[in-house]
């Protein structure tokens, strides 16, 4: 017989070999032991699973435990930065502490909000998240709930009827930096539009938030197309001069750095030329040279995100929240 032909060791092989019970295994094994089981055991458990080479089937697990212990977190198909990317990594860390898996799931703009919430809900999660997209209708919170979901949030502009909301309004970024730059004196004032179409749910409210700001002050707002590339930087520094603009909203950071550099290799001066304002207030930001003003977005700490979604799961029933997040501040440095 064939080594892959051989049937896989199960818990009662385990517990044969260490000489304990198979509930002291489902102990040492899922973490739940508490002092019931000695040091000595727990070693010895773990040697005879680690020799069978046994792994816990997480399908009995789930039944066990009567959900699938899955938090989905569903975004945008794009490329994160690192200020989205350090959140993750706290909040999965939260999250694996109370026993639960958090995983990213790629929402697909070919599918309607109804689809998608039915291709969540095959999966069986304990919880949902849903990043910064719209695809979630008050009708995809009740497929979920029918499907087992113990608990529905949104993390977006608006709250969705049925789910806890994280309420993240991107408009305040660009209102901020808007406010910023008016406040500086500038009247003309350009505001960075990437062309990479999955941003546009950050880029559009951004800009609409920095008019809010100009437009009391009588100030302009120009928005400007730009890939992220040397090239389109370049072409951009090269007409700056008769766009008739005094200011800059980047977009966030890394699209800064690239205008930074380009504006350098085209000797426009910043700020006394060009006023910059990045945001996410990146490390990064305090590496460029001129340093950069930068806006600020307070994200929600992974850990008490972590904490109140193991809460609603362990209280399905509980009335609906909604918890303000992302606010935003200015972090003046000497590129404005």
């Amino acid at each position: 017989m064939s080594e892959t032909s051989l049937p896989a060791p199960t818990s009662a092989d385990v517990a044969r070999l260490a000489g304990v019970s198979r509930a002291t295994v489902s102990y040492v094994l899922n973490d739940t032991a508490g002092g019931r089981v000695s040091e000595k055991t727990r070693l010895r458990v773990r040697a005879a699973a680690d020799q069978l080479g046994y792994v816990p089937h997480a399908a009995a697990r789930s039944l066990r435990a009567g959900h699938s212990g899955l938090v989905l977190m569903a975004t945008p198909e794009i490329t994160f930065g690192p200020l989205f990317n350090e959140f993750f990594s706290e909040l999965r860390a939260g999250l694996r502490d109370h026993g639960y898996t958090a995983v990213l799931y790629g929402s697909r703009a070919d599918l309607s909000g109804r689809e998608i919430a039915r291709a969540w809900a095959e999966l069986r999660p304990t919880a949902v998240i849903t990043g910064v997209t719209d695809d979630l209708s008050p009708e995809g919170v009740e497929i979920l709930r029918r499907s087992g979901t113990r608990a529905v949030l949104t993390l977006a502009a608006k709250p969705v009827s049925g789910a806890h909301a994280l309420v993240l309004d991107q408009s305040e970024v660009g209102e901020t930096a808007g406010a910023h730059l008016v406040a500086r004196g500038h009247q003309e004032i350009g505001v960075i539009m990437p062309t990479d179409p999955t941003l546009r749910l950050f880029s559009e409210p951004r800009l609409s938030g920095v008019r809010s700001a100009a437009t009391p002050a009588g100030a302009r707002v120009e928005p400007l197309d730009l890939d992220y590339t040397e090239e389109s930087a370049a072409a951009l520094a090269a007409r700056w001069r008769s766009l008739g603009l005094t200011a800059l909203f980047c977009y966030n950071d890394e699209y800064a750095a690239l205008l930074l550099a380009a504006f350098h290799d085209a000797g426009i001066a910043v700020p006394a030329e060009a006023a910059f304002v990045g945001s996410d207030d990146l490390m990064l930001a305090r590496l460029l040279r001129p340093r950069l003003t930068s806006v600020h977005v307070a994200l929600p700490q992974g850990l008490f995100l972590a904490d109140l979604i193991d809460r609603l799961i362990r209280e399905p029933d509980a009335p609906l929240e909604t918890h303000r997040v992302g606010t935003a501040t200015i972090t003046v440095r000497d590129s404005s």
